[in-house]
């Protein structure tokens, strides 16, 4: 269990902060607005209504006790960055931002902050994603262009062994796990047979991914 701090909760913010309390962890929620703190103050551990472009208030919060704050401020471009720079000047290195435009994203970048977030364009690659590979339940990218994938298996790999589709090839993805109704077998050997509805579990190369796909529907 982690400590988060959200500052901003508007659409973007509220849905990280309520994901991070389903997932069991600790989420301080912080907004300037009182009757958006009021909606969200019984499903978040704690709330704070504050002005977060205002460095003493930000030194108060004691934000350097969690793990990650997450800066989710909307529009006003001027307020998040201000909060951020407070945020690095008092020495918290954790820093995720939500940014709004390729601007504040240079900016951003200049003040060091851990990752920048573009919701609408990641969402989009996600759905762009989605419909060209309707196997594909769910990706993670883990850096130098590798993925971890949660593919179903479709009915025409049914009853078929992993071979049938991956050769073994050092490009080919690793099956990491399979799932299978309540099982979990990891690392299965090539000759483990798959069935519909199957979850696999890959990790490779987006090209080794790529490369697989058409054999995956």
């Amino acid at each position: 269990m982690a400590q988060f701090a959200v500052i901003g909760l508007g659409r973007f913010g509220a849905a990280a902060s309520l994901e991070l309390i389903r997932m069991g962890h600790l989420v301080l929620g912080v907004d300037a607005d009182s009757k958006i703190i009021e909606k969200y103050a019984d499903k978040l551990s704690r709330t704070a209504i504050a002005d977060a472009s205002d460095g003493a208030t930000i030194e108060e919060l004691g934000l350097d006790h969690y793990d990650v704050v997450l800066v989710a401020i909307g529009e006003n471009i001027q307020a998040s960055l201000l909060c951020v720079v407070h945020l690095k000047t008092l020495g918290i290195q954790n820093v995720w931002v939500k940014a709004s435009s390729h601007a504040q994203h240079l900016i951003l970048s200049k003040l060091g902050v851990s990752r920048v977030i573009h919701p609408e364009e990641e969402m989009g690659v996600r759905v762009a994603q989605a419909l060209s590979y309707p196997m594909v339940n769910d990706y993670i990218p883990i850096g130098n262009g590798e993925f971890v994938v949660e593919i179903r298996v479709s009915d025409r790999l049914d009853g078929k062994p992993l071979s049938s589709f991956l050769n073994g090839g050092r490009d080919m993805p690793e099956v990491l796990l399979i799932k299978h109704r309540s099982e979990a077998i990891t690392h299965p050997p090539a000759d483990h047979v798959v069935y519909a509805k199957d979850l696999l579990v890959l990790f490779g190369t987006l090209e080794s991914l790529r490369a697989l796909a058409p054999r995956l529907a």
